[in-house]
């Protein structure tokens, strides 16, 4: 068996960015998801502001509340409740920062250093910053206040402690712009983060990173100053132009006046490549190895690494008409034809090839993606080890197509089947005749496809009966392949399943009855009702079989390896 596992990476350090209020994007199609690695929150616009952290974010809606997803494990993204009155964000490590319109400060997620406990008084707050395990938090009176981890001095702020505008918190330094602007650095210096060029004069803005610091200048030039060893500290040419900054752990973004973004210094996880079109941002946020930038129209766009969710945002969630999930990143199909991704990074995943156009089906595997155009060819992106990205020629007359973890099939307007990838199991040995097939299935090591005649022909690895159909092997109208079970709708609208069912997951819950669509996941099993309500049963460790409520209006589901997307009708349970 074939094993590949995401990367994980260093949390170190989150950044500030802060916007104007924008409107509130349409909404149409809109995308449900749940389970793991999923976030069930509606980031489709409305949004004044963006912080990021090591691995999650915050938005601040123009209404004063905030959302918060991805990484969640020291509770960083459960703002407490009442979550409204909002007029600024920051997100650390492992905590978050919100500034209330009456100037206290709500601070939760991780506090083991203390970072989450506001010293008192509580009150006359103006701006907030988060580090690694400390907080800043700037007073009206243009004082400092520092709590937190303190072993570097990031918490020890140099007299005198005034005239202080604008405060930036970074790995273990800290950073003050004056009225005169000037800026004031203290905390960690092995890099020299905190020694600001001269002439430390004219800054209008601060950003800190994980051992590099920049300014902004009045004349739209940036500073930058400490570690450069992936050239965090070089400026791309022309270095003019710009109104805002934001550091992650090792890159930089700058926002230019014409509302572009420019990126730079270490992508190994693509956090510099700005999603085109690159135009119409009002802010932006850079996060440890991921970054996020803000449209005027209030949608938000996330690249760079998603191991825990952070780049879930796929704008604008709306006009979808397709969906489909992979073992880590799930695809969307717009009326337009074009496919959105999102998920997983590597191996290109979510690397639509150009021109995304003219696509009427989408297929997700493991670790790569398929598209079918309405000329009947079909398009495949990502992990291509086994040539799971190399349909065979010729390249036409497809009318479906099905992705496994390790191989796919392609259904011909003939009703013949062509299979291709890991020939492991005999995946790729479509059973004679090749003749008469209507659907196709692809599960982790076996293959289902649909005859006319309304039977089941199932192949590849069946140790825990997955390719045994049930008797009698008539009357079926749709077809799904789990990891090692497979699912079978019949035209009375009952399911049959079979093969593992160690979780459950061929334990259809009565009544069986009233379904049109199944859905198969690794251990779990998805059917949709008549009535448009979901119905999900087998493993459920990461919530994958909690339908959200309402558990209404559905028209169409996928389930991925322990996550579960669906379709909701326009307008039905907003």
């Amino acid at each position: 068996m074939k094993v590949k596992t995401a990367s994980a990476v260093l949390i170190i350090i989150g950044a500030l960015a802060l916007g104007t209020t924008v409107g509130l994007a349409a909404e149409q199609g809109r995308i449900i998801g749940w389970g793991s690695k999923v976030v069930g929150v509606d980031l489709s616009g409305g949004f004044r502001a963006v912080a990021t952290g090591g691995g999650h974010n915050l938005g601040l809606k123009a209404d004063g509340s905030i959302v918060a997803w991805g990484w969640n494990n020291r509770g960083q993204c459960d703002v407490p409740p009442p979550n409204t009155g909002y007029v600024a964000i920051t997100a650390g490590g492992g905590h978050s920062l919100g500034l209330k319109a009456d100037g206290s400060i709500v601070a939760w997620g991780l506090n083991n250093r203390g970072q989450c406990d506001v010293p008192p008084p509580n009150t006359g707050y103006v701006s907030i910053a988060a580090g690694d395990e400390y907080s800043l938090g700037l007073k009206a009176d243009g004082s400092i206040v520092a709590w937190g981890r303190n072993d570097e001095g990031q918490c020890k702020v140099p007299p005198p402690n005034t005239g202080y505008v604008s405060i930036a918190a970074g790995a273990g330094h800290s950073l003050g712009l004056k009225a005169d602007g000037s800026v004031v650095a203290w905390g960690n210096n092995d890099e020299g983060q905190c020694k600001v060029p001269p002439p430390n004069t004219g800054y209008v803005s601060i950003a800190a990173g994980a051992g590099h610091s920049l300014g902004l200048k009045a004349d739209g030039s940036i500073v930058a100053w400490g570690r450069n060893d992936k050239g965090q500290c070089d400026v791309p040419p022309p270095n003019t132009g710009y109104v805002s900054i934001a550091a992650g752990a090792i890159h930089n973004l700058g926002l230019k006046a014409d509302g572009s973004i420019v990126a730079w210094s270490n992508n190994d996880f693509g956090q510099c490549d700005v999603p085109a079109p690159n135009t119409g941002y009002v802010s932006i946020a850079a996060g440890v190895v991921h970054s996020l930038g803000l449209k005027a129209d209030g949608s938000i766009v996330a690249w760079g690494c998603n191991n825990r969710g952070q780049c879930d945002v796929p704008p604008p969630n709306t006009g979808y008409v397709s969906i489909a999930a992979g073992g880590w990143h799930s695809l969307g199909l717009k009326a337009d034809g074009s496919i959105v991704a999102w998920g997983l990074t590597g191996y290109g995943l979510c690397d639509v090839p150009p021109p995304n156009t003219g696509y009427v089906s989408i297929a997700a595997g493991g670790w790569y993606s398929l598209g079918l155009k309405a000329d009947g060819s079909i398009v495949a992106w990502g992990f291509n080890d086994d040539g799971l990205c190399d349909v065979p020629p010729p390249n036409t007359g497809y009318v479906a197509i099905a992705a496994g973890e390790y191989h796919s099939l392609g259904l011909k307007a003939d009703g013949s089947i062509v299979a291709w990838g890991w020939t492991e199991y005999g995946l790729c040995d479509v059973p004679p005749p090749n003749t008469g097939y209507v659907a196709i299935a692809a599960g982790e090591y076996h293959s289902l496809g649909l005859k006319a005649d309304g039977s089941i022909v199932a192949w590849g690895r069946n140790d825990e009966g997955q390719c045994k159909v049930p008797p009698p092997n008539t009357g079926y109208v749709a077809i799904a392949a789990g990891g090692y079970h497979s699912l079978g709708l019949k035209a009375d609208g009952s399911i049959v399943a079979w093969g593992r069912n160690n979780y459950g997951q061929c334990k259809v819950p009565p009544p069986n009855t009233g379904y049109v669509s199944i859905a198969a996941g690794a251990d779990h099993s998805l059917g949709l009702k008549a009535d448009g309500s979901i119905v999900a049963w087998g493993l459920n460790d990461e919530g994958q079989c909690k339908v959200p409520p309402p558990n209404t209006g559905y028209v169409a589901i996928a389930a991925g390896e322990s996550h579960n997307f669906a379709l909701r009708a326009t307008g039905v349970g907003r």
